[in-house]
């Protein structure tokens, strides 16, 4: 297992992230996973001993009961509190009432205090804003994350599923006051889903900050057992009435077809290619694989030991490129000549 540095903090994550929306799985989650108390401590304790330290929850995910299950496993396996750190999101709704939802200071302290209690422990490593709030201005929700780290709740924060403009004010707001600035972008990101290339990820660059992919699997879609003109296994969660997140199929059945026979070379599976090419990506810190079973968990950690090479890297690179799109043509256009050739 590698490890990366969290954006530019010093803190190490390992290269693989274990995502939890599997557990429990009730409401809107029940077609992701329904992983019981017993199955969520045998996925934990597997995910430690093959070295991960990095694991991503939210306070949504069926409620509360995905970070429930997730502080009593790690109770139950015993690993000192050091030795793992925690991601878990906040925004969205968890009541009825009109403020049990969104980015405000009063729905953020709320929110901290009932997922420390679900997590069983005194602090939150990384706090993520779970996306945007159109009614909340950036200020408010950056001074009471801020206020949170002051208080030691949390260690660092981070955000998800927002714009590259959305990303650049907040960091701007943070430098203005001297607030804790977001760490890390948790956003999708897959070889058949490559939009964050156009703006996220040169912003990213720019300002030194980890990136942490979710589904990197496109729900499934990249993991071999889908075909184009037949549906995947009973048990899928595209098969399960989940058809998230929304994909360019025929594009992505072109990827999966160029994955096969480097699948079969290096003899992994289609789902093994999808992430070893992620882990490839220099921007990538850290790819979030959620799993129902040990099996699952198992082909997802050995993509660390997956080394593809110049002609697969080439190969995937070619099939799965963008689209030009506007600026971006006309930055390679004028660039010609300016930006010296790479050594």
């Amino acid at each position: 297992m590698k490890y990366n540095m969290m954006g530019r903090t010093g803190l190490y994550v390992s290269e693989l992230c274990l995502g939890t929306m599997t557990f429990a799985g009730t409401g809107m989650f029940k077609n992701v996973g329904q992983v019981d108390q017993e199955g969520a401590t045998k996925l934990v304790k597997q995910a430690l001993d093959s070295g991960i330290n990095f694991i991503d929850t939210a306070d949504v995910y069926s409620q509360g009961e995905s970070e429930r299950y997730l502080g009593q496993a790690l109770k139950n396996v015993g690993v000192p509190r050091h030795d793992v750190v925690i991601a878990t999101k906040v925004r969205g709704r968890m009541g009825p009432g009109p403020n049990n939802i969104g980015l405000t200071r009063g729905h953020i302290m709320d929110a901290v205090e009932d997922s420390l209690k679900r997590l069983q422990t005194d602090h939150i490593d990384l706090y993520q804003i779970h996306g945007y709030d159109a009614v909340t201005p950036f200020d408010e929700t950056m001074a009471a994350l801020d206020n949170l780290v002051k208080r030691g709740l949390v260690r660092y924060i981070g955000c998800s599923n927002l714009a590259a403009w959305q990303i650049e004010k907040t960091l701007g707001l943070s430098a203005l006051h001297g607030w804790a600035r977001f760490e890390t972008v948790q956003a999708f990101y897959t070889i058949a889903s490559r939009d964050l290339e156009r703006e996220i990820l040169p912003m990213m660059d720019a300002e030194q900050m980890g990136l942490m992919v979710w589904s990197p699997l496109a729900g499934g879609l990249l993991s071999g057992k889908f075909e184009r003109d037949r549906a995947g296994p009973n048990n899928a969660r595209r098969s399960a009435g989940f058809d998230f997140p929304p994909m360019d199929k025929n594009r992505t059945f072109d990827i999966v077809d160029a994955m096969r026979p480097i699948a079969a070379k290096h003899n992994v599976s289609v789902a093994r290619v999808a992430l070893g090419w992620l882990l490839s990506r220099k921007n990538v810190m850290s790819v979030i694989v959620g799993a129902k079973t040990e099996e699952q968990l198992a082909d997802n950690i050995g993509a660390t030991a997956l080394k593809l090479d110049a002609a697969d890297l080439a190969t995937l690179d070619e099939v799965s490129k963008l689209r030009p799109e506007y600026p971006i043509w006309m930055f390679e256009r004028q660039g010609a000549g300016r930006v010296p050739e790479p050594k």
